[in-house]
């Protein structure tokens, strides 16, 4: 089974437990890059929940997610069009002052992870700010039903030096936001594009 066929199968469950997760420090942190009218995409937006936190606090937001059943839900709560890509096939240029991949594209292996960077450095505006974040350690492959790619600060600094098309603006530690679960650690990572 595939991560999409996961997130497909498990959709409902999914959602149900991850919208109330609490992210407003770390969103208010992302934020805090932004101007007042910045564009944000939520790339992976899985339950909706954080495209929803960022149109509440006045941003213009889009989302999209490589689930279709997680786009259908997502688009229900949000009451707008969430597009269903897969990430690899994400292509735009300069549209977006911000983008937010919280626990999305930790499901690429390393490879798939610098293309894609590399189609989100395109799709930023220059100085862009870029979000992501992924579970911590070494650890690449399936788990839980679901393809993951770990990192830790030394991985981090590699990947970052090896696509030289952003500058990190902040890396830091946090325990896990899902009710419940607060034993996992997350790698956290703000960083704003080059050139």
């Amino acid at each position: 089974m595939s991560t999409i066929d996961y997130y497909d199968q498990n959709a409902q469950e999914y959602y149900e437990r991850t919208v109330d997760a609490d992210l407003a420090e770390i969103r208010e942190d992302f934020l805090g890059f932004l101007r007042r009218d910045a564009r944000i995409l939520d790339f992976g937006c899985g339950s909706g929940r954080d495209a929803k936190a960022f149109a509440e606090a006045g941003r213009i937001v889009e989302a999209l997610d490589g689930s279709q059943e997680l786009c259908r839900i997502a688009s229900e709560y949000l009451g707008m069009d969430v597009r269903n890509m897969m990430f690899q096939d994400f292509e735009e240029t300069e549209a977006y002052d911000g983008l937010w991949a919280c626990a999305s594209i930790l499901h690429l292996t390393y490879e798939e992870i610098m293309d894609v960077m590399k189609r989100i450095h395109g799709a930023l505006k220059p100085q862009g700010v870029f979000y992501t974040t992924f579970k911590y350690g070494t650890f690449e492959g399936e788990r839980d039903g679901r393809y993951y790619t770990d990192f830790e600060e030394k991985k981090m600094e590699r990947l970052l030096a090896e696509l030289n098309c952003f500058d990190l603006e902040r890396m830091w530690l946090t325990g896990d936001a899902l009710p419940g679960r607060h034993e996992g650690q997350w790698i956290n990572v703000i960083l704003r594009r080059k050139r």
